[in-house]
C-alpha cells in the first residue's frame, strides 16, 4: 500500500510513476481521492474547531459554578457540540474506509530505474547463461528433433488424463519415475537455500485468511484468481472466509504481520516447498497444453524481511540464489529486468528468470523474484525498532527458488535422448538412488 502522505504531498509523482505501468484504465480517480482529501481536512478542521469550544465552554462552566450562576446555556451548547462531534467521527470513519479501499487498489510505484514499457516487449535483458558457453553464452542445440515436455513425460508417468478426471482441466497427475523427478527437484533446491544461501526451512498451511492475503496484495484486487476454501455450513459473505494459498510467499511474508521485530534480527530469510493453487483468470487460451500453466504447481518460494537500505542488494541477491539452481542443474537460462507494465502488482523492481525450452525454441519465466519496498510492509503493519528507539517500515522481497514444475518440464526437455529417455542431471541423482537415468514404463497403474 502507498503512503497516502505521497499522494497528499506530491500527487503529480505519484500520477507520473502510475502511469508508467501504462494500464489502458488509470489507477487513481483523481477527482475522486481530491473529493475525499478535502471532506476530510474541512472534517478535521471543524472538528478541531468544535474541540476548541468545547474547552472553551468547560472553563466558562467552571467560571459560572464558581459564582454560582445558571450554566443551563452553556451546557445545552457542549450536548449539541457532543452530537454533532459523534457526528463528524462517524463520517471520518467512513471516508478513512473509503480512503483505505482506494489505497488498497492501486499498485506500488515503479523504481526510477526499471524501464517503461508496456508489456514483455519492453523488458530488457540483463544476462543469459548456459553449461556449455558460460556467461553470455547459447543454448548448445540438441542432436535430434526435440520433444516437448508432454511427449516426453507421459512414458514416465506424467498423467493429464487422470489429473481432468480428479479435478478438472489444468490438472495433472504424476506417477513413477517422473513424480521421483519431481520430488527430487524440490528436495535438491531446499537443500541448496537453506545450506547454502542461509534460508531457513519453513512448514506453512496450505490455506490462509482473508487478512494475510490482503497484507501481501492478492486482495482486495485479485479475488478472481484465489480458490476460496468453503467451510461447511458457510455462506458467500462470512468474514472468516479461508484461500488456498496462491504462493508460499503469503504465509511466510506475514510471520511479521502486525509485528515490531528488532534491527538485529534483520534480516529474515525463509523459504518454504508448498503446492500453489491459482484459477488462472484472465489467462484463457495461453499455455493450455502440458504443465506450463497449471491450477496447481509446486514452488520452493523465498522470501527475506530486510531493513530499507539493503532492499535493492537483497533483490540481487536473490536473483543469484535462483541462479544458482538453474546452474547447478545445467539449465540454460537467461535474466531480465522487468519494465514498468509488466511488473505485478506489489513490486517497485522485478527480475525474471527464464529458462531454455528446446522444444518451443525459447525462454519461459521460471522464477520472478521482486522487491516490494514497504509495500507490503505498510498493508501488514510490518515494522522494525531502528537504532533511534523509532519504528519503520521493513521492506520485503519474495521469489521463486524455483518453480518445480517448470524445472521438471526444462529438464525432461534439455536431458531428453534420441530413444526417448531422459538424463538425470549429476545434482539430482544423490536424491535419486544414484539414478543417472530415468526410462519409459511400458504400462503405470
Amino acid at each position: 500500500m502507498l503512503d497516502i502522505n505521497l499522494l497528499r504531498r506530491d500527487l503529480p509523482h505519484v500520477l507520473e510513476r502510475l502511469n508508467a505501468r501504462k494500464s489502458p484504465q488509470p489507477f487513481l480517480d483523481v477527482d475522486t481521492f481530491q473529493a475525499m482529501e478535502g471532506e476530510r481536512k474541512t472534517l478535521q478542521t471543524h472538528t478541531e474547531e468544535l474541540q476548541a469550544r468545547r474547552n472553551s465552554l468547560s472553563k466558562q462552566i467552571g467560571q459560572r459554578k464558581s459564582k454560582g450562576e445558571s450554566t443551563d446555556d452553556i451546557m445545552a451548547e457542549v450536548a449539541s457540540i457532543k452530537d454533532d462531534l459523534e457526528r463528524s467521527a462517524q463520517r471520518l470513519e467512513l471516508l478513512q474506509a473509503d480512503m483505505l479501499a482506494l489505497l488498497q487498489a492501486l499498485p506500488n510505484l515503479p523504481h526510477a530505474s526499471v524501464p517503461v514499457g508496456s508489456d514483455e516487449h519492453g523488458n530488457v535483458e540483463l544476462r543469459r547463461w548456459s553449461p556449455a558457453n558460460g556467461l553470455g553464452g547459447e543454448p548448445a542445440p540438441l542432436s535430434f528433433e526435440a520433444k516437448d515436455h508432454v511427449d516426453i513425460g507421459e512414458p514416465l508417468g506424467l498423467d493429464f488424463e487422470t489429473g481432468t478426471k480428479l479435478a478438472g482441466s489444468r490438472f495433472s497427475v504424476l506417477k513413477g519415475p517422473i513424480a521421483r523427478l519431481h520430488r527430487a527437484l524440490a528436495q535438491f533446491m531446499l537443500d541448496v537455500q537453506t545450506q547454502e544461501h542461509g534460508y531457513t526451512e519453513c512448514y506453512t498451511p496450505y490455506i490462509v485468511n482473508a487478512d494475510s492475503l490482503r497484507g501481501t496484495g492478492q486482495l482486495p484486487k485479485f479475488e478472481a484468481d484465489l480458490f476460496a476454501a468453503k467451510k461447511g455450513g458457510q455462506d458467500g459473505d462470512d468474514p472468516t472466509a479461508l484461500y488456498l494459498i496462491p504462493t508460499s510467499e503469503v504465509p511466510l511474508t506475514n510471520f511479521v504481520r502486525d509485528e515490531i521485530v528488532a534491527e538485529a534480527d534483520l534480516p529474515i530469510k525463509l523459504t518454504a516447498h508448498t503446492p500453489c493453487f491459482r484459477s488462472e483468470a484472465g489467462s484463457h487460451g495461453r499455455d493450455t497444453r502440458g504443465m506450463i500453466r497449471q491450477h496447481q504447481f509446486d514452488k520452493v518460494e523465498m522470501v527475506q524481511i530486510v531493513h530499507p537500505d539493503h532492499s535493492e542488494q537483497a533483490l540481487d541477491d536473490m536473483t543469484a540464489h535462483a541462479e544458482a539452481i538453474l546452474q547447478k542443474l545445467g539449465l540454460p537460462y537467461r535474466v531480465m529486468l522487468l519494465c514498468t507494465g509488466d511488473m505485478g502488482f506489489g513490486a517497485v523492481r522485478t527480475h525474471d528468470l527464464e529458462v531454455w525450452l528446446p522444444a518451443q525454441n525459447t525462454y519461459r519465466e521460471i522464477s520472478s523474484v521482486s522487491n516490494c519496498d514497504a509495500f507490503q510492509a505498510r498493508r501488514m503493519q510490518a515494522r522494525f525498532k531502528n537504532a533511534q528507539g523509532k519504528n519503520e517500515w521493513v521492506h520485503t522481497l519474495n521469489g521463486s527458488g524455483l518453480a518445480v514444475g517448470r524445472a521438471l518440464v526444462a529438464v525432461l526437455e534439455n536431458y531428453q535422448q534420441a530413444d526417448g529417455s531422459v538424463r538425470v542431471p549429476d545434482v539430482l541423482q544423490p536424491y535419486l538412488g544414484g539414478l543417472k537415468t530415468l526410462q519409459p514404463l511400458k504400462a503405470l497403474p
